[in-house]
């Protein structure tokens, strides 16, 4: 597995965990201290940020899953992939994204996302 497939694969399991002190420590093995998030519905910066705005979607999605429908697609220390949403071993997701990473050390520094499909 390379190294921007794992971090693709615990960026995921990140927003996943939903025990915040779980939460909490994936945030920290996986994104940089001072870590960038952007997409449509918000920007944030460092652990705290990254961690209050994915508890706040999982809030509004809970019961729901995120999951890597393809490999990302990798070059230097930039990677992009899509995600999906919904229930678990759903076949047509509730919504779908596209997330560019940048990695440092092998930890995410910055995040650029950006939504294809979202529900309602």
């Amino acid at each position: 597995m390379s190294d921007i497939q794992r971090v693709a694969e615990q960026y995921i399991a990140v927003w996943n965990e939903t025990d915040a002190d779980k939460r909490r420590a994936l945030i920290a093995e996986v994104f940089t201290e001072d870590a960038a998030y952007t997409d449509p519905l918000g920007a944030v910066t460092g652990h705290d940020g990254v961690d209050g705005f994915i508890a706040g979607a999982q809030a509004q999605f809970a019961g729901l899953t995120f999951s890597l429908p393809a490999a990302p697609d990798a070059h230097h220390d930039i990677a992009r992939f899509q995600w999906y949403l919904g229930p678990e071993g759903t076949r047509e997701p509730l919504a779908i994204g596209f997330d560019v990473i940048t990695v440092e050390d092998g930890r995410i520094k910055q995040v650029l996302g950006f939504l294809d499909k979202m529900p309602g």
